[in-house]
């Protein structure tokens, strides 16, 4: 499998760069995330959708780009090194990928069009209170209702579930497990503030009638779940190695130009062996990172290895790379005033979502049992 970025995929990783450095600064993100408002802007969503970003891996009848998941995990990388809060991970990977995967081209038509063009948010709304990361692990009910459904459950910290003009819900019918395309006015929502500062939501779903030509049922939904949940884990790893690039650079920085016993505290050897340590993390992350975002899409079982393997590198050598950051910094770097607390708590947010460490070292293991 060729690694090496073609032309067109270098092109657009500058450009979301050149769009994080010039237009969503660290302190765009800390003005959005204080002032009222879903946690993100409206007007920079379009934007994006304007710049094509929104709609690069779906597919050209839609008005996507007919691209891979390559792009999308650039894109996060990108978007992960100065803190952008628009919610892609949360709307274009695990709001949109459950649409393309599992919809019919009329309900790819009807709900990814407007969120390509940045009309329109996606959410999906799959964990619950008390259980953990297995696509199966549904409590939530889809009963039917005459031609339609109706939704009963409560759906547990659910990523721009918040905002969302629509959501994907993950419910068990009489036929096995469903996802159902419902809109986010129709359900009740408490939206509530993450570790990172960005917002989620818990979803009540009491009775929530959803009309049948909402379901998405072109392939079957607990296989669907499975390959979202996957390409959900390699976009954390996406944009928390973009995290752990900036916040070694941001270390780095800081070790040249803070002083103590009137030298540069990068002067002593014990912070230079630290560094370096970080620097082999961050390494090692992009490796991982380069392989779950070309082999995710394959959705077979050496995609499973690779997404776990990715996110195992992230929960261990992400966090390493964190918390070295902080503790070089000193107790400045706990504070909200210090950039670098932001990344922390951020990365801290990425390594649970779609799967924390015990469960994709499980993964792994009974992956290779079965081989």
């Amino acid at each position: 499998m060729d690694f090496d970025l073609n032309d067109d995929q270098k092109m657009l990783a500058k450009t979301v760069a050149d769009f994080g450095k010039k237009e969503s600064t660290v302190e765009r993100f800390r003005k959005v995330r204080d002032a009222e408002g879903p946690g993100w802007e409206k007007a920079v969503w379009q934007k994006m959708g304007e710049l094509g970003w929104l709609s690069v891996p779906f597919p050209e009848e839609v008005g996507g780009f007919g691209g891979s998941f390559v792009e999308v995990g650039l894109i996060l990388e990108q978007l992960g090194k100065t803190l952008v809060p628009e919610p892609y991970l949360a709307s274009v990977v695990l709001g949109g990928y459950p649409i393309l995967l599992g919809g019919t081209a009329e309900q790819q038509q009807r709900f990814l069009a407007p969120m390509i063009e940045g009309k329109t948010s996606l959410a999906l709304a799959h964990r619950e209170p008390a259980r953990r990361f297995a696509p199966g692990a549904v409590a939530a009910t889809a009963t039917k209702d005459g031609e339609g459904w109706v939704l009963e459950g409560t759906k547990a910290w659910v990523p721009n579930g918040h905002a969302a003009d629509q959501i994907v819900v993950a419910a068990k019918a009489e036929d096995g497990l469903g996802l159902f395309v419902v809109d986010g006015d129709a359900v009740e929502r408490e939206t509530l503030g993450c570790i990172d500062g960005h917002r989620a939501a818990h979803v009540k779903l009491d009775g929530v009638k959803v009309e049948a030509d909402r379901r998405l049922a072109a392939k079957p939904a607990e296989e669907v779940l499975v390959q979202v949940l996957d390409h959900g884990a390699a976009g954390c790893v996406a944009e928390g190695f973009g995290l752990a690039q900036s916040m070694l650079w941001m270390t780095l920085d800081y070790l040249k130009t803070r002083e103590q016993f009137g030298v540069k505290i990068g002067s002593f050897q014990a912070l230079q062996h630290r560094s370096v340590d970080m620097f082999v993390e961050v390494e090692l992350l992009k490796s991982v990172f380069t392989e779950a975002i070309a082999r995710v899409d394959q959705g077979d079982l050496e995609a499973r290895r690779a997404v776990s393997a990715a996110k195992l590198q992230l929960a261990q050598g992400g966090q390493f790379v964190s918390r070295q950051a902080i503790q070089l910094h000193g107790g400045i770097g706990v504070t909200d005033e210090a950039d670098i607390g932001l990344f922390f708590k951020r990365m801290h947010s990425l390594v649970t979502l779609c799967g924390d460490e015990a469960f994709h070292v499980r993964r792994f293991a009974e992956e290779m049992d079965a081989a």
